[in-house]
């Protein structure tokens, strides 16, 4: 069942769209504030997020700018009271899947819903994502912590692929040669040594943290 989180500060809306939704067969949870709604992201999985913009503290626009920074590509429909195409504009242009003004019909609602999951299952499939990184494999981009890595080559970029589809798993380095390179490993590890140490620097142009993990001895894993 998929799970979406509204936010809207109007209870008598956010209950409207809850009882509506779960009839459609979703699952809902509920923030009344930009604050609240950052909280229930950090701590449950929500496929799609309903925002309304206007909302006490933390506004819809701060708050959908905080989960893109994030690295989150969960889908956030934008449902507001504001009509003006500036207002459509912004929100789009800082990371909204969609724009629905009020009043709204359901339907619509629903049916835009919809729309944005299709399309997240069908990116699924050509993403990766874990503590921070997040992998387009469409178009060969990575992001670390909302920022955009500088461009990986090839053998870098596929070190990275692998150690993030798995990763508590630990990769010793013929493991990662041959899948980096696709062809055999014989033994010689200077390659891969200035590969991996190349990517650990371009991680770390965009962010302290460290994302790889060495374990002496074996090999490498992502760092959790």
């Amino acid at each position: 069942m998929e799970r979406v989180l509204i936010v809207d500060d109007d209870e008598n809306i956010s209950m409207m769209l809850r009882e509506s939704l779960e009839k459609e067969g979703f699952a809902c949870g509920q923030a009344f504030s930009g604050s609240e709604c950052l909280l229930r992201l950090s701590l449950e999985k929500y496929d799609l997020v309903l925002l309304d913009l206007m909302l006490p503290g933390i506004d819809g626009e701060q708050v959908l700018q905080e989960i893109r920074q994030k690295g989150s590509g969960v889908p956030v429909i934008v449902v507001s009271a504001k009509d003006d195409l500036d207002s459509k504009v912004d929100v789009l242009s800082i990371g909204a899947d969609d724009y629905v003004t009020k009043p709204f019909e359901i339907k619509e609602v629903v049916a835009r819903m919809r729309v944005q999951l299709r399309k997240r299952t069908a990116a699924a499939a050509d993403t990766l994502s874990f503590g921070g990184i997040f992998m387009d494999r469409e178009h060969f981009t990575v992001m670390a912590d909302g920022a955009e890595v500088p461009k990986l080559t090839r053998q870098e970029y596929r070190i990275l692929e692998l150690l993030v589809q798995h990763p508590t798993r630990v990769y010793s380095k013929d493991a990662i040669y041959e899948y980096a390179w696709q062809e055999p490993y014989v033994g010689e590890t200077k390659t891969l040594d200035v590969h991996m140490s190349n990517l650990r620097k371009k991680l770390k142009q965009v962010s302290e943290k460290e994302y790889i993990e060495t374990i002496w001895g074996i090999g490498y894993r992502m760092k959790s």
